[in-house]
């Protein structure tokens, strides 16, 4: 949803399976412009009664190119909190020295009743783990979404600037082909058909 959100200023509650898709946009920052490849991965767990997580292997390809990273998690799920740690070990395990940008976005920002993660919680989590944290709703408002991921680009802008390319030193994975808007668009329209059958039934 945050995703859709950041892409194209929508809000669809209802999606098929996340498979891992990636997305490309440009737009500019500090009067520069850039192209910003977006993986949207697939879901991540924690092992069973373990700290330690489960995913694909094709997280673990997205983590070998990615620049920076976006931890997503929800206000009104402890759980969805608890393993971005883990994770965050298993990607410096991956990258153990190098400074890359981390943004904790912390989402269902309109459900406070519900709040199981509090903001103080997530701000020190960010702390500790070396990134910045914003808290956001992806069904109200797409300008606070849009903001969150604009900081976490002007920060990859500063950090491609400063670095020589020595962080994948040794790495001889291929960075992916960004596909265009085209599956985004079809994922969209397959959502709002299945959301206008629902409301027919009715």
């Amino acid at each position: 949803a945050l995703v859709v959100r950041f892409l194209t200023k929508r809000f669809i509650g209802d999606y098929e399976a996340n498979t891992g898709a990636l997305y490309s946009r440009k737009f500019t920052i500090d009067g520069e412009q850039i192209s910003l490849q977006v993986q949207d991965t697939p879901f991540v767990s924690l092992e069973d009664d373990t700290d330690s997580i489960c995913c694909q292997e094709q997280i673990n390809r997205s983590i070998y190119w990615a620049d920076g990273f976006v931890f997503v998690f929800s206000i009104t799920d402890y759980e969805s909190f608890r393993l971005l740690r883990p994770l965050h070990q298993h990607i410096r395990r991956i990258h153990p020295n190098a400074n890359i940008p981390l943004l904790l976005m912390a989402n269902k920002g309109d459900l406070l009743r519900a709040r199981q993660v509090s903001s103080k919680e997530g701000l020190q989590l960010a702390t500790e783990l070396g990134g910045t944290y914003c808290e956001v709703s992806a069904r109200e408002s797409c300008e606070g979404v849009h903001e969150a991921f604009q900081q976490l680009c002007q920060e990859l802008s500063r950090s491609s600037s400063s670095c020589n390319g020595e962080k994948r030193r040794g790495l001889h994975l291929v960075r992916p082909k960004s596909p265009n808007m085209q599956d985004l668009k079809r994922r969209l329209k397959q959502a709002l058909t299945s959301k206008g059958k629902s409301a027919t039934a009715l």
